[in-house]
């Protein structure tokens, strides 16, 4: 772990329900919405986090690149525009309905795209076949963080890179808590209104970006399951963080 990781200090989180069939559901409700809302919420911000982290991962060339938790595909996608067709390239998310837009936006880029529908707790694939396996804004939502890092580091070779982007807090006093009040209060009602949804897939985004671990805490778990060279890069005053770490 590097001395310039982050430093969140420990909390109590709250627990959120993260029972699979809750996520799912939740996620296919939203689905017709999900990329139109990520977009506007972020400020168009999330579509340059996922580019930087296409661009800032060393063994994407080497390939094969598995995107777990894919959804509707937008990192998968930005690993072809930086590897075309020279690498395989695999998506995989338990939501078939997300699914089905991700091979749609596929078709449409001509990408040469594997989606599998499958469950990151239980991923579908041999030990030691990927150089790069990664995950945005999916690994929270599962019900077990150590089983999920722990799938990503058995599918991922020697030498492999595994890169979780993931929602962080801003630290900054003034941008943290306008950030915060946005986030925790703004942002709920906007998604629900322009998504509705039973499960209130706004509300359960804050609540378990505050549950998830952040800087050195998700650094650790990491560590835990056996990744070396750990480091870390925040964008935008901190709102989204990427952790990179070695197999």
């Amino acid at each position: 772990m590097t001395e310039a990781s982050i430093e969140v200090r420990d909390r109590p989180w709250a627990k959120v329900d993260k029972q699979a069939d809750r996520i799912r559901e939740m996620f296919a409700e939203i689905s017709p919405r999900y990329d139109f809302l990520n977009h506007f919420l972020s400020c168009g911000q999330d579509i340059l986090w996922r580019r930087k982290v296409a661009r800032l991962l060393k063994n994407l060339g080497q390939g094969p690149a598995l995107d777990v938790c894919c959804g509707t595909g937008d990192l998968v996608l930005e690993f072809f525009r930086v590897v075309q067709h020279r690498v395989p390239l695999v998506g995989i998310d338990f939501c078939r309905p997300m699914l089905r837009l991700a091979q749609k936006k596929a078709q449409k880029k001509s990408a040469k795209i594997w989606f599998i529908e499958g469950d990151g707790l239980n991923l579908p694939f041999p030990d030691d076949q990927f150089a790069v396996v990664a995950v945005a804004f999916g690994l929270r939502n599962m019900a077990d963080l150590q089983r999920g890092l722990g799938e990503m580091y058995r599918v991922c070779r020697a030498g492999g890179e595994i890169a979780i982007l993931e929602f962080t807090l801003p630290r900054a006093p003034v941008f943290g808590k306008l950030y915060r009040f946005y986030f925790q209060h703004i942002l709920p009602r906007v998604g629900q209104w322009v998504a509705p949804n039973r499960h209130e897939a706004y509300g359960y985004l804050p609540a378990s970006v505050l549950e998830f671990p952040q800087g050195n805490s998700l650094l650790r778990e990491m560590e835990r399951v056996g990744l070396r060279h750990l480091w870390h890069r925040s964008f935008t005053f901190g709102v989204a963080t990427l952790y990179v770490g070695t197999k």
